[in-house]
């Protein structure tokens, strides 16, 4: 008997927010799309973002408003109606953790920022608030700086991939490379299993930092991928008030950025990222645990974490190469060098995942790959399924 060969219309390599957005959309649209995962769902990249879905406010700070500002500031509103269950992706059911999130400065930033939020470039995006509607970790007569609410949202992010893969389950499951293998057969990528093959009109990566190994196995140098490492703060504390907010200082990034979740044991805990994260990559945690205290101490001074555990996890930003280790500034899709029916995709931030998709289809669609094969994947059934990966405050306290 012969290796049984199954034809569809495409096979994505990849199951984070960048594989299961584009699964679910794909899928919509009908093509024949099935997903693939090695570990769990949300790995790495996805379950350690903190969730926000922004409009690029934070890079404006940085004068960096370009035509692809344009695209990010478009997100909320994108995600919003999914969330409604009126656009291309569904995701009625996922958690929203908040409807706002906050800016807030030091008073010795005021100046700066007033005038910088009352550009027009910003009009409609960004909302000065009075102390009535302030957070409450600002609500201090400490507090002597502004308040400013952004047209932005947090969401939970085990949430968003549970919702998303619920939405497809019978075309997601786990791969074992032990016994499996991406090969070329002449230009062309095949997915090799067990028992079976499968040949895609179109290969999707979209394994974030686990795209560069795939390249390399289908014998393909671009496109290039390169790698921005952060380490973020994780604190279990008892204070019971959520916080989404960045805190502004000299630099046009965020000095501070903090969100909320809740453990397992629906413990609070706060995620620490801005300049904080990305600025101390390679340090000792046990350093830039004792950095984060300072900030959270001269930032917030009256807020009483009680007695509190501290953890740092290192993640690594997946993107397409620049020239130089900049952060780009919009979803990216590439053919792969050598190989006619294959594509790597970075969203390179959460938010820009629907942008992602829509590019995909776009290239999909230029180049005359339509919906065309109904398979039968009930051979792939023996494989299983991926779990969905646990959060890192809930694996990381001891």
């Amino acid at each position: 008997m012969g290796r049984q060969v199954i034809h569809t219309d495409i096979v994505i390599i990849g199951g984070g927010i960048a594989g299961l957005w584009t699964l679910n959309q794909l899928r919509n649209r009908g093509y024949s799309a099935v997903l693939f995962e090695r570990e769990a769902l949300g790995s790495y990249q996805t379950i350690g973002s903190q969730g926000m879905i922004h409009g690029g406010v934070k890079y404006a700070l940085a004068g960096a408003l370009s035509n692809s500002s344009e695209t990010i500031a478009a997100m909320p509103a994108r995600w919003r109606q999914c969330l409604r269950g009126e656009g291309k992706v569904d995701l009625r059911g996922c958690k929203v953790l908040s409807e706002d999130f906050f800016l807030w400065s030091t008073a010795a930033l005021q100046s700066r920022v007033t005038s910088f939020f009352a550009s027009r470039l910003l009009r409609g995006r960004v909302q000065k608030i009075t102390a009535a509607d302030y957070p409450e970790p600002l609500r201090s007569e400490q507090f002597r700086g502004q308040v400013y609410r952004l047209a932005d949202l947090v969401l939970d992010v085990p949430s968003l991939v549970t919702t998303l893969a619920q939405r497809q389950p019978g075309a997601i499951f786990a791969v074992d490379w032990q016994r499996a293998a991406l090969r070329r057969q002449g230009r062309q990528a095949v997915l090799e299993l067990e028992h079976c093959t499968l040949v895609p009109q179109q290969l999707l990566l979209t394994a974030g930092a686990g795209n560069a190994s795939l390249l390399a196995s289908l014998d393909s140098a671009r496109p290039a991928m390169q790698r921005r490492p952060l380490q973020q703060v994780l604190v279990r504390h008892q204070y019971p008030a959520e916080f989404y907010g960045h805190c502004m200082g000299g630099n046009p990034s965020p000095r501070l950025t903090i969100s909320s979740h809740r453990d397992g044991a629906g413990r609070p805990v706060w995620y620490l990222g801005g300049d904080l994260s990305t600025n101390a990559a390679d340090e000792d945690p046990g350093q830039l645990i004792e950095r984060a205290r300072r900030e959270l101490a001269e930032l917030l001074p009256w807020v009483d974490l009680g007695e509190a555990q501290w953890t740092t996890v290192r993640l690594d930003r997946a993107e397409p190469r620049q020239s130089t280790l900049l952060r780009p500034d919009s979803a990216f899709v590439g053919k792969l060098d050598g190989v006619d029916n294959a594509r790597a995709a970075w969203p390179t931030k959460l938010t820009l995942s629907p942008d992602l998709a829509d590019e995909i289809e776009r290239q999909l669609a230029a180049e005359g790959i339509l919906p065309r094969h109904q398979p039968d994947l009930a051979p792939l059934a023996a494989l299983g399924r991926p779990p969905v990966a646990t959060p890192y405050w809930d694996t990381l306290f001891s």
